[in-house]
């Protein structure tokens, strides 16, 4: 299928989608089935319409070109026109790239120590930190739904629920292991060791996502208990849901009340299987084809946080920034997230057929 071809279908249905919904036959649930599918096409039907609009133009100043007396004046015109028919065509193309139906979720963010014992678990404090910075930088709400922390102060796991404006849509690369590199606090010898940390991004899932049976589920509460097994409380608050058809286990004692914990745990494990559906869907789409970026394969190593160089690597882009410091902040993550972002577009671009 031709370029100009995609385009005059999607002019087509935009106009099929107007008329269908002036005509007054339909039931509520299709009229806003159709509103929304229209309000999704209307950008794109506008962008094309301005896109063949230059064309005509052109075609018209190329027949002026012919004319002595007319050539002057319609030379300026062509060079604008050169210079705004490409940016026009990238803009539609950009338009066209499926989207993920996630991207304007909010966001359950999991981090968990991984190799190198209290090191990994500081580690993890350390990502913690960084994402807390950036949520406050894009104006987010960085809720701590449960942590579990380590005798010298960092985290074995922690659980954030983050909110806000395309929250998904901009930490969805983050999931993945990140490797740190630095000379420990507890190290006499002054030797870098090497550590890494486990980042989940879930997009959180609503009642209309999935559906979760109480049939599907198994509950179990117990007594909340603090690092090394100091009580917090005296009641059996702390829940552990189980969903029984795919084993997925979430617990939660963060909260003095049984009620707020169920809660609690009840949105990480929705979030979970609706992440789970999501990269089945993927995954059967893909056909075998590996994604280079945005995976979310946790075995798979994205970033290196080089402590004696100063320096940020991310892997899957080959980007590295000599901004660490920054970056642990949350200030210039954007600047390993943006070309991340860029990269998916690019990818998901040239794999489009016209």
């Amino acid at each position: 299928m031709s370029f100009d071809h995609k385009l005059q279908q999607v002019l087509d249905r935009h106009r099929e989608l107007a008329s269908l919904m002036a005509g007054g036959n339909l039931s509520g649930e299709e009229f806003a089935e159709l509103s929304i599918e229209y309000a999704d096409l209307d950008p794109v039907a506008q962008a094309i319409q301005e896109f063949n609009d230059a064309k005509s133009e052109m075609d018209d100043l190329q027949e002026m070109l012919a004319d002595p007396e007319m050539k002057e004046m319609a030379e300026a015109d062509v060079q604008v026109l050169k210079e705004k028919l490409p940016l026009l065509e990238k803009k539609i193309q950009m338009s066209l790239i499926p989207k993920d139906k996630a991207d304007s979720k909010n966001a359950i963010l999991e981090i968990r120590a991984g190799t190198g014992g209290d090191e990994a678990a500081l580690f993890a404090a350390d990502l913690y930190a960084m994402y807390r910075g950036y949520a406050a930088g894009q104006g987010w709400k960085f809720e701590l739904m449960d942590a579990s922390e380590s005798d010298i102060g960092g985290y074995k796991e922690v659980f954030v629920n983050v909110s806000g404006k395309n929250v998904f849509a901009r930490l969805k690369f983050e999931s993945g292991v990140h490797r740190v590199q630095r000379v420990p606090e507890t190290e006499s010898g002054g030797r870098i060791h090497t550590s890494a940390a486990t980042v989940a991004v879930l997009p959180e899932a609503e009642d209309v996502d999935i559906d979760v049976r109480d049939e599907d589920l198994r509950i179990d509460v117990f007594r909340a208990s603090g690092p090394g097994g100091q009580s917090v409380n005296t009641t059996d608050s702390a829940v552990r849901i189980t969903h029984i058809p795919t084993g997925i286990t979430v617990s939660q004692q963060d909260e003095k009340s049984q009620h707020k914990n169920k809660a609690k745990a009840m949105v990480i494990l929705r979030s979970r299987l609706y992440e789970a559906e999501r990269q089945k869907l993927a995954d059967e789409r893909a056909a075998n084809r590996k994604s280079q970026v945005g995976s979310g394969d946790r075995s798979e190593r994205i970033r290196t946080y080089n402590f004696p160089q100063g320096r940020v690597t991310d892997h899957r882009i080959n980007l590295t920034l000599h901004k660490l410091d920054k970056i642990l902040t949350g200030e210039s993550l954007d600047e390993v997230i943006e070309p991340l972002i860029a990269e998916d577009q690019a990818d998901k671009l040239a794999s489009l057929s016209w």
